[in-house]
């Protein structure tokens, strides 16, 4: 059992939390039982390291059992060694290391995509998660990352992705222009969502998001640029009806894919 948070083993891995690190390595963590318990189910080729607390490791059969099919052996590990280790202040028992798995841009569109999003610029990790885990709900085949996006595996990403991060490909480090022509080039509309586009549910009625369909979001604060809006086959904008001055990019990006979700399933 690893009893001393000190060590340096312990303090390489808490610099994983740092973009850096990141980077240089291919590696970042995964903290709590969900992220662990998804990533044992969908990924476990990625996990190189599992750290559990001998109290977690019994509460929670259903990983004991994911660990004993995929033959990866946790590590006991203190509570102070894995607060430690971890980027959150509750890590919940598990922490671990894994190798990241970005899918080439070439191999999204190899696989004839009908719906995925498109992020350009977006800065907060709390909106990259949570789009990334609507993306997921609504049945989009991928999660394209362009411009100066935040890190996926950035550890707050992780969290709020509740999962969905090993649910879809996940292509990062793309230039929007050429993600724009490839997107053209395998029959999908590029639409960006932006305030001075046309309205979502004029677009609904004439059929518009039945087509296949790359959604384009962008910055938190300012959104896309003219240059972006330029690239794209057209633009839309989610209707207020309250007083509201505008809806968080993540809550847009949701109702945007799931519009086209429901346009889809309706054909």
């Amino acid at each position: 059992m690893l009893e001393n948070p000190r060590t340096p083993r312990v303090r390489n891995i808490a610099k994983l939390s740092r973009r850096e690190v990141r980077k240089d390595t291919g590696l970042y963590l995964l903290e709590g039982p969900q992220a662990v318990r998804e990533a044992l189910t969908y990924r476990p080729d990625t996990i190189v390291e599992l750290f559990a607390t001998p109290t977690a490791l019994e509460r929670h059969g259903d990983i004991r059992t994911l660990l004993t099919d995929e033959d990866i052996e946790a590590e006991y590990v203190t509570e102070q060694v894995l607060d430690a280790m971890a980027d959150t202040v509750t890590p919940q028992g598990f922490l671990a290391v894994a190798r990241q798995n970005p899918t080439a841009l070439k191999d999204v569109f190899a696989a004839g995509p009908r719906l995925i999003a498109i992020l350009e610029e977006v800065r907060d990790p709390g909106n990259l998660g949570t789009i990334i885990r609507a993306a997921d709900a609504a049945g989009a085949d991928a999660v394209i990352l362009t411009g100066r996006t935040v890190d996926p595996y950035n550890p707050k990403v992780v969290r709020s992705t509740t999962g969905s991060l090993f649910h879809l490909p996940i292509a990062v480090g793309a230039e929007l222009e050429d993600v724009i022509e490839r997107a053209q080039g395998a029959g999908l509309r590029v639409i960006a969502a932006d305030v001075k586009g046309e309205d979502l549910l004029e677009a609904r009625a004439q059929g518009v998001l039945a087509q296949p369909t790359a959604w384009l979001f962008g910055n938190e604060a300012h959104g896309l640029e003219d240059s972006a809006l330029e690239l794209v086959d057209s633009a839309l904008r989610l209707p207020i009806y309250g007083q509201a001055e505008s809806l968080n990019l993540a809550t847009a990006a949701s109702v945007c894919l799931y519009e086209s979700a429901f346009a889809h399933r309706a054909e």
